[in-house]
């Protein structure tokens, strides 16, 4: 056994994203670039960071090359330890033939002997598709203050928007009373982040239980949460007040990459007291041409612009050539736009070239999306809404 650990972190990060179409084709959801220079997954392993929890295990499935790489030692986080660290695992396999994720509850099931490595007294489950920054410690301190067996942060959304998330109803004191999925008329605007901490005793119970029923789902939000609350075990409600997005479909993704023009941002990523880590490539300034005009946009090094940008976040190593007009639009690494091109509410995908005088999306309207490595030609148009990429 190793060094006892207080709390241990299993961050769920296999997920096809499927909602995110053409952006995940190639590449894991948590994977995917945000703000420039940023990947999704930075948000809760900078979260563990600066909580102080330094063993976390990353469990990957879907296309885990490019996260596994990223992920590396862990040193950008400060996770590269002899006593902890960060580690990325895949689906457990024995003898001949290995057995995928069958849900978020399995996958945790699957490396209960990685967890009890550590002996940890508490568990803290997360998502890899949040963006977020949140005090965990914080959280744990009141999950062992109420005695509970789960804690599980909520945070309040606009009652019109209910439907779209798995709610807790609570009583005065905060213990939850019941979970609804989805529902079409809530009682409650506690919607969960899908953010748990479990006492280890009382989870890994129901993992070796909800494994041996052929009619589970092996969710934690279908079948763990309810079951424990009708064996009367005791959950709480952690209440998040701060910036929480889920960036799970095209249309979210693009608002909180939107979200960090404005002023000032809701979230705010240049705070000295909270940082978020990433494995940033060492690149030159980026390059501003005579010609060139940047109106509330958001530039990342090693770039070269020499069109017009407005409202827009640039990620690293983007060249945007003359007469270029970039307008409401996530430019991700790489990516080229060649002269004369117009770009409007899009995504274009990492190392992607926007063949000369094409036009990508529209001023109004859904994003318009160019997968990664894909090549648009010269004077193409890409409607509103519509994915273009291999």
């Amino acid at each position: 056994m190793l060094q006892k650990k207080e709390c241990v972190a299993m961050l769920l990060a296999g997920g096809q994203g499927s909602r995110l179409g053409i952006l995940t084709k190639h590449t894991a959801k948590p994977a995917i670039p945000f703000g420039g220079k940023y990947r999704i997954i930075d948000f809760p392993v900078s979260n563990c960071t600066n909580s102080g929890i330094d063993v976390v295990g990353v469990l990957t499935q879907y296309r885990p090359l490019e996260l596994n790489a990223y992920i590396g030692s862990g040193a950008p986080w400060d996770l590269d330890k002899n006593c902890g660290g960060i580690f990325v695992l895949p689906p457990y396999s024995t003898g001949k033939d290995g057995e995928w994720y069958k849900g978020t509850a399995n996958s945790i099931y699957q490396n209960i002997t990685f967890i009890e490595q550590y002996n940890p007294d508490y568990v803290l489950v997360l998502s890899g598709d949040h963006i977020y920054k949140m005090d965990y410690a914080a959280m744990l301190e009141y999950h062992i203050k109420q005695e509970a067996a789960v804690t599980i942060a909520v945070r309040q959304v606009p009652w019109e928007e209910t439907h779209r998330f798995g709610i807790m109803n609570t009583d005065e004191n905060g213990i939850i009373t019941e979970f609804e999925e989805k529902p079409a008329n809530a009682k409650s605007n506690n919607a969960s982040m899908g953010v748990y901490i479990f006492t280890w005793e009382k989870l890994r119970k129901q993992l070796t239980e909800d494994e041996r029923d052929p009619k589970s789902s092996n969710d934690f939000g279908k079948n763990i949460i309810p079951k424990m609350l009708a064996e009367g075990e005791k959950l709480v409600a952690y209440t998040f007040a701060g910036y929480w997005k889920d960036v799970g479909t095209i249309e979210s993704l693009w608002e909180a990459n939107m979200d960090l023009l404005e002023s000032p941002p809701p979230i705010d990523l240049h705070d000295k007291e909270w940082r978020i880590y990433a494995r940033n490539v060492g690149r030159p300034p980026s390059y501003i041409g005579e010609n060139a005009v940047v109106i509330n946009s958001l530039v990342t090094e090693g770039g070269e612009i020499n069109g017009y940008v407005e409202n827009s976040v640039i990620s690293g190593s983007v060249i945007i050539e003359d007469n270029v007009r970039v307008y409401d639009s996530v430019i991700m690494p790489g990516a080229k736009i060649q002269a004369g091109s117009v770009v409007y509410r899009s995504i274009i995908g990492e190392n992607s070239v926007i063949g000369a005088n094409a036009h990508i999306g529209e001023k109004e309207g859904k994003i318009a999306v160019v997968g990664n490595n894909t090549f648009v030609g010269e004077g193409a148009r890409v409607a509103a809404g519509e994915q273009v990429g291999e």
